[in-house]
């Protein structure tokens, strides 16, 4: 199918189906697994994971290829950012934070490439609807936040044991408003994966319908709204997969931090 046969609706609508599998077939949706966002998260991480495996083995001192250099300055950042942000003493942190930004940074990337590509190539394996930006599916970006968050909680039940519990009755009000400050720090704590999931998803997901309707114009005037937008959205991927970083390392940080 192309956008010459169908209508801009169908275009569109198109564009955002997912190549889904219902686990449970006649239950709804709440049991379908949408195999495209799997399929690209899964490879981009042992893609990713290579690279730097490869990496690590060629490492030399003195005088690094580009590769190496490439590789350090992006540590070297992820690292600085622990540094200011991050006041606990687990090394999970740093590592964390490293895979977090790479990792939703390239899923973001696959927003970059020409809309009908992918799509086009899986229409010769009989597949006519592939999606290849995971992050632009709240369920990728939920499953992200969700972990983040039971790493928060696990964190604030081992480093805090007791105090935890004289945190929630006395904070932010004092021990006489008790009744206010646990349902304050439950919406407090919830409120976090949420905020990490539909910020990611939100503008991922705008960017991708951006270039949808892009696509939906005459190819001769496709190069500069669209070439304008790839060198905004550069930007804006990059953002989101920082912002998402920097969130984790203080809200790891909080959960740290005892006083």
């Amino acid at each position: 199918m192309t956008a010459e046969v169908m209508t801009s609706g169908e275009y569109i609508q198109h564009h955002l189906d997912h190549l889904t599998v219902n686990l449970q077939p006649g239950t709804g949706g709440f049991w379908s697994v949408n195999i495209d966002t799997l399929t690209v998260s899964i490879l981009l991480a042992v893609s990713l994971a290579a690279f730097f495996r490869y990496i690590a083995v060629k490492i030399q001192s003195g005088v690094p290829g580009r590769l190496q250099n490439f590789v350090e300055i992006i540590i070297g950042f992820v690292q600085d950012a622990v540094t200011q942000s991050y006041h606990g003493k687990s090394p999970l942190i740093a590592p964390l934070a490293l895979v977090v930004f790479i990792w939703i940074f390239c899923m973001n990337l696959m927003d970059l490439l020409p809309v009908d590509l992918i799509p086009h190539i899986m229409s010769f394996f009989g597949i006519h609807h592939f999606k290849n930006v995971p992050t632009a599916d709240p369920n990728a970006t939920f499953a992200m936040s969700i972990s983040v968050f039971v790493l928060i909680v696990f964190y604030n039940i081992t480093v805090k044991g007791m105090h935890l519990g004289k945190e929630i009755l006395t904070k932010p009000f004092g021990p006489y408003l008790f009744f206010l400050n646990v349902p304050f720090r439950i919406i407090e704590e919830v409120a976090k994966p949420f905020t990490l999931a539909l910020r990611l998803f939100g503008n991922m997901f705008a960017g991708e319908l951006i270039f949808i309707l892009i696509a939906l114009m005459p190819w001769w005037m496709q190069w500069l709204p669209g070439g304008i937008w790839a060198i905004f959205h550069i930007l804006i991927i990059t953002i989101q997969a920082f912002i998402f970083m920097m969130l984790t390392i203080v809200y790891l940080s909080m959960a740290h931090e005892s006083h």
